[in-house]
């Protein structure tokens, strides 16, 4: 349908010819296919959403994303083709290797929205047919998690008119495409353009997203809102004001959460909105409470701070926009981050309290009790 559509245009500039070459799958994958070791070891989306030409491309732009790699995933049998993907079952996909020191799974699966009619079972936009369905790929249960979360919070948001239908599946294989597929925005950049302005890919995303497009804000729970300053001054203690408003920093070894040891979640003082999870605490020996990695990457956002002399990396809550610490590169595994932060911006809720206070599905990530019963 794609190749059909870009020669239906080409005919009219006069380009059949080149057009005509352009797609026939005379060379083997190689750019595209090639990865240095440490783009190996960085951590991969897999996300199809329809013309992978088109995904590339805006995955691309992504700050944080090292490199993506057009090609078919999900389906049966070896080596898959141009030609024969979608008779084994393969869709068009996108493997993007990115820094989550730069960009969180979370931002990925909220930029991947954008590009797509997740409301489409039947392909995307001008092109039909199941290999060119929209799938997000789960390489582990965390991503699993963030898929899931982030589909329901779409969901709920009222910002498309029907049910979303992107599959989320767990992620099997994913074979590079031919090496004439990789950034073909760049390569045949007449044939992108022209494919790209009447895909009705566009179209939609500025229907449905705005002016700003890919680049609008994700839709924001209502939930977890920022109060007015007032109410803030009314419902905040001094040091809980000077920490998230005026970018304070309480002393450590006296503050409410350093040495807590219970298990439980931590969220924003200010807005409630879920930052961190006790089972990611541990003792950094630094007196304020530290954690390997955010419990909703989503809710964080990271800042330069060039305060104090020196450059550092500042950590706010995305719908408070407190101001919680800094993230710092010298934590323990997996991650080998060191969240810092200060417990004035907290707020802890033990876990046999999660269901009361609104936060029920954290309980599952907790080992259940053991059953005492003879």
């Amino acid at each position: 349908m794609r190749t059909a559509l870009v020669l239906i245009m080409l005919v009219a500039a006069g380009l059949v010819a080149v057009s005509f070459a352009d797609h026939q799958p005379k060379e083997k994958a190689g750019r595209g296919g090639t990865m240095s070791e440490p783009e190996k070891n960085l951590p991969t989306a897999t996300f199809a959403g329809g013309c992978f030409w088109c995904v590339q491309a805006d995955f691309e732009k992504v700050p944080g994303v090292v490199k993506v790699i057009s090609g078919y995933a999900g389906g049966r049998g070896e080596k898959p083709n141009y030609e024969n993907y979608a008779s084994k079952g393969y869709v068009e996909a996108v493997q993007a290797f990115y820094d989550p020191a730069q960009v969180s799974y979370q931002k990925l699966l909220d930029y991947f929205w954008r590009q797509v009619d997740p409301t489409d079972a039947g392909g995307q936009f001008v092109d039909r047919g199941a290999p060119y369905r929209s799938v997000i790929f789960y390489h582990d249960a965390e991503q699993k998690r963030l898929a899931e979360e982030s589909k329901q919070a779409l969901e709920k948001s009222g910002r498309l008119p029907k049910p979303i239908v992107t599959e989320i599946a767990p992620f099997t294989k994913f074979y590079p495409a031919e090496d004439y597929h990789q950034d073909y925005d760049k390569t045949h950049a007449p044939q992108y353009k022209n494919y790209r302005v009447r895909s009705g890919r566009d179209q939609f995303i500025k229907q449905v997203w705005g002016e700003a497009g890919a680049a609008a804000e994700p839709p924001g729970d209502p939930k977890y809102t920022r109060p007015d300053d007032e109410e803030l001054r009314q419902k905040l203690t001094p040091r809980q004001y000077q920490v998230t408003q005026k970018e304070g920093t309480e002393p450590p070894f006296q503050n409410e959460y350093w040495d807590n040891q219970k298990a439980g979640i931590y969220v924003d003082i200010v807005s409630g909105e879920p930052l961190f999870i006790s089972t990611d605490k541990y003792d950094s020996r630094t007196g304020w409470p530290s954690f390997t990695r955010p419990l909703e990457p989503g809710n964080i956002v990271e800042k330069e701070d060039r305060g104090l002399f020196t450059v550092r990396t500042e950590v706010r809550s995305k719908h408070g926009n407190s101001h919680l610490g800094h993230v710092f590169l010298d934590g323990p595994g997996p991650t080998g981050r060191r969240y810092c932060i200060n417990s004035a911006g907290l707020r802890f809720i033990p876990k046999e309290d999660l269901e009361k206070a609104g936060y029920g599905k954290y309980r599952q990530l907790f080992a259940p009790e053991p059953d005492l019963k003879k």
